[in-house]
This record gives C-alpha cells, sequence and structure tokens, in this order.
C-alpha cells in the first residue's frame, strides 16, 4: 500500500461485522491499517472488533479492540481515551454505527423512530463531540460519518432515511464550525453495497440490486472503506462538509 495514512491513529466504530463476510466499518479498518494507521476497532459486540483486529494483525498492521455504546456519552469519552493511551493521539474518526429500519411511515412506532435515530443519528453526534476535543488542541483531524443515499432519494424506509438525511445536515453544520480549528468533516453516502446487515434480502434481491445501477455491478464494503480512507488522508486536506456518493450511480437513475 501507499502508506497514506502512516502515522496516523483512528477510531473506526462499528468496526465488527454482524455476521459473516465483509461490513463497512470492517472494510474501513483494515484498509486504514493497510495504509499506516494505527486503529481502535470498537463494536459494541467486542468479539466482532477482535475479529477485525485479527484480520490486521495477521497482515502486520497494528490495532486493538474497545467495547462502548457510542449512543452514551460516557462510552464515547472513554473510546478516546483509550485510543490516546493506547496511541498517544487521535487524528481520524470513522463514525461508522447504523442500524437498518425497513418500515414505512404508518408502521414506524414511536419505539422504532427513536432507536433508529440514536443509533444512526446521535451515535455521531456524541462519538464526534468526544474526539473533536484532542483533534482542535491539536490543530488537525478528520472526521467522517456513512449517510446512505436514502438520505438523498425518496425512499420507503421513514426513520432510516430520516436519520441518514440528519447525519448529511449534521456533516454541514459542524464543517462550518470545526473548519476553523483544522478538523475537517465529510459524509460518505454509500448505495446498495452488499453486507452482512443486508443479507436476509436473499438472494433473488442481491441480484436485482446489482442491476440496478448504470454500473450494473455489486458494490461491497471495499468501495465504502476506500472512500474513507481518501477523505481521512491529507490528499483531501480541502474537502469539508461534502457528501461522497459511493453508489455505481443509482443516484442518476428513477429505478
Amino acid at each position: 500500500m501507499s502508506d497514506r495514512l502512516k502515522g496516523k491513529t483512528a477510531i473506526v466504530t462499528g468496526a465488527g461485522s454482524r455476521g459473516p463476510g465483509l461490513g463497512n466499518g470492517k472494510a474501513a479498518a483494515v484498509l486504514f491499517a493497510r495504509e499506516g494507521a494505527r486503529v481502535l476497532c470498537v463494536d459494541a459486540d467486542v468479539s466482532r472488533a477482535e475479529e477485525t483486529v485479527g484480520i490486521i494483525a495477521g497482515e502486520g498492521g497494528t490495532a486493538s479492540a474497545f467495547s462502548a455504546d457510542v449512543t452514551r456519552a460516557e462510552d464515547c469519552r472513554r473510546m478516546v481515551a483509550a485510543a490516546i493511551e493506547r496511541y498517544a493521539a487521535l487524528d481520524i474518526l470513522h463514525n461508522n454505527v447504523g442500524i437498518e429500519s425497513r418500515k414505512d411511515l404508518l408502521e414506524t412506532t414511536e419505539a422504532e423512530w427513536d432507536r433508529v435515530m440514536a443509533v444512526d443519528l446521535k451515535s455521531m453526534l456524541l462519538a464526534t463531540q468526544a474526539a473533536v476535543v484532542p483533534m482542535i488542541e491539536q490543530g488537525r483531524g478528520a472526521v467522517i460519518c456513512v449517510s446512505s443515499v436514502a438520505a438523498l432519494r425518496g425512499h420507503g424506509r421513514t426513520a432510516y432515511a430520516a436519520a441518514k438525511a440528519g447525519v448529511i445536515g449534521f456533516v454541514q453544520s459542524v464543517a462550518v464550525q470545526l473548519g476553523p480549528k483544522g478538523v475537517r468533516i465529510n459524509a460518505i453516502a454509500p448505495g446498495m453495497v452488499w453486507t452482512p446487515m443486508v443479507e436476509s434480502l436473499g438472494q433473488d434481491m442481491r441480484e436485482k440490486r446489482r442491476r440496478a445501477s448504470p454500473l450494473g455491478t455489486e458494490g461491497t464494503g471495499w468501495d465504502v472503506g476506500w472512500a474513507a480512507v481518501y477523505l481521512a488522508s491529507d490528499e483531501a486536506r480541502w474537502v469539508t462538509g461534502q457528501t461522497l456518493v459511493v453508489d455505481g450511480g443509482i443516484t442518476l437513475t428513477t429505478r
């Protein structure tokens, strides 16, 4: 690899996959390490994070696991403290945690709405609040928040789409606040990538999703991970408050 993140320390939340295969967070953590970063792999289920750490260690990289519920402010502060204690600095936060809700407007309960908003949006606030403190002190840093193309086009998944649209608004607002302090923040909007989170949709839906984009190929966690590498790197030093769409062109279509 090209050492694009050499000497940097990164936190990746949701760094484990919820089942066999490759999730966006796992891919980002592995690629960050391949590019030279020291990675704190964070997951509510620490065994998932440890699996990702095992992959990184097997490739000669540096990583460690940490258990945290990023919908809790205290857990986010502990997470940041652990990164600094283990690696002496914090340069990158990759906010990847997210859950899906496939319910439409009338099916969405108050509890479902609150659950999705807490995991998909509130976690971005709390993790970012904790992480930018040391970044501001050192005068540099990069934050990446995972949104979705569901935020950019009409969608039946009401709570999920609303939360992911909120991520983009959050990023734009915070970019203006953090820019003068040397900290960049951007979003990634993945399209219909195939990850363990959507495995339950089945093979017929998998093929339908593959054919839906103009490129006609299936997106994976690696595609999202490479976008995160770019936004975390100094190559993106003049990029902030933006949403990088990684979707095979699906948002260009009406399908």
